[in-house]
């Protein structure tokens, strides 16, 4: 899989390199009392997933993190901590993407929104098993945390 590619420029026909990067996003670990908020995706991979998605242009992860949230929960959250960053080119099957992912807080009955077909809350030690992209990992990540079982808060892969 190659960084760049060559492209003929539309303007001059002569070949230029393209450059292949990869593409941020956001994923947020949104806790509801002692439950977590799930979504069931809308637009394909069809599935349950934490929400999340892509950070748009001139936009900080934080920002992004936030709006994201409230476009497909309805919840106004606050950030707690940066939980880590989970870039496995394999994550995401559309394409390569880099997430940081956020835990959060926010209290209120989330509704779905946006990307998000439905919403629910559950106990993050019962997850359901296939959710979407690497989403079981991350919460798991998020458990080991939570347990106080963690070293430090960030994780990276």
């Amino acid at each position: 899989m190659g960084a760049s590619r060559f492209i003929r420029c539309p303007r001059c026909g002569e070949l230029i390199e393209a450059y292949r990067n990869p593409v941020p996003t956001v994923d947020i670990i949104i806790e509801v009392g002692q439950e977590i908020v799930l979504i069931e995706r809308r637009n394909p991979p069809i599935g349950l997933a934490i929400p999340g998605g892509f950070v748009d242009y001139g936009e900080s992860i934080a920002h992004a993190a936030k709006r994201e949230a409230l476009e497909e929960t309805g919840l106004q959250v606050e950030l707690r901590y940066l939980l880590g960053c989970y870039s496995d080119p394999l994550r995401d099957e559309r394409l390569h993407t880099i997430s940081s992912v956020f835990v959060a807080r926010a209290e209120g009955v989330p509704k779905a929104g946006d990307d998000a077909a439905r919403v629910l809350c559950v106990d993050p030690e019962k997850i359901p098993k296939g959710l979407c992209f690497d989403h079981e990992r991350i919460i798991g990540d998020y458990l080991q945390v939570r347990r106080g079982a963690g070293a430090g808060c960030c994780r990276f892969s």
